[in-house]
């Protein structure tokens, strides 16, 4: 659904209501994906993916916001998300794959390596091609920062020490990944790889920011953020 004024120019009340409606047909067909899950036992991808097959033709169904915002692509491009999506589709290789289809904006639309880039991964949050937290390789992250009450240097030396570590993480298997004098340490745990950033702030806190890559599957970004909303938790009380 596009709104323009007369002269073809969307004023910002055409802005405002189609992002309404944008997100209420969201919303919507989460609420369907979660209603089908809870019917067939299917995962979240698995029951998203049949939803979309069967979806009627009509209206352009947006599955997730792409990150870069309708004002700025339209800004930066001259036209708008649905524009951009309508002429992938009609492309004969718009299922060419992410490379396929940057490579395609670049040398037949005249856009530049960073819109190219940022259009696809658009095109493919849109129409259900990548979902939220997926990593162009088809493996998904999850992350999650905070500030505790924990000295920075002491986190940091119970992190790169095997029997410390595995007090950190009971009940996981962990293994180094990364070298100990790097600034990010990496650990594999569970099915992926953690990053874990540590900056000192006052009075004895530390900032931590993990990112955990090579998730394999979207269902697993929600258990392991909440996964790690906990150890911050235990780390910030002392109890871990």
């Amino acid at each position: 659904m596009r709104a323009s004024t007369s002269a073809g120019c969307p004023t910002n009340d055409d802005k405002r209501r189609r992002k309404v409606v944008v997100v209420t047909k969201q919303e919507s067909f989460k609420r369907q994906i979660r209603e089908r899950m809870s019917k067939t036992g299917e995962r979240y991808a698995a029951a998203r993916r049949i939803l979309i097959e069967q979806s009627p033709s009509g209206d352009r169904l947006w599955v997730s916001e792409p990150d870069i915002s309708e004002d700025a692509v339209q800004a930066g491009t001259g036209r708008s998300w649905d524009d951009w999506c309508d002429l992938i589709d009609e492309w004969p290789g718009s299922s060419d794959g992410h490379a396929g289809i940057a490579s395609y904006l670049q040398s037949e639309h005249g856009v530049d390596a960073w819109w190219a880039q940022g259009i696809t991964v658009g095109y493919e949050r849109i129409t259900g091609l990548r979902l939220p937290y997926q990593r162009p390789d088809g493996t998904f992250s999850a992350g999650k920062s905070r500030t505790v009450q924990v000295d920075a240097t002491l986190l940091k030396a119970l992190l790169l020490d095997d029997g410390n570590r595995k007090n950190l993480f009971p009940g996981q298997a962990t293994e180094l990944r990364s070298n100990p004098t790097s600034k990010v340490i990496r650990i594999s745990i569970g099915p992926g790889i953690a990053q874990i950033g540590i900056e000192t702030k006052p009075n004895d806190r530390a900032k931590v920011s993990i990112i955990h890559e090579k998730l394999p599957d979207f269902d697993d970004v929600a258990e392991w953020k909440f996964y790690w909303s906990d150890w911050l938790e235990a780390i910030d009380q002392g109890t871990a």
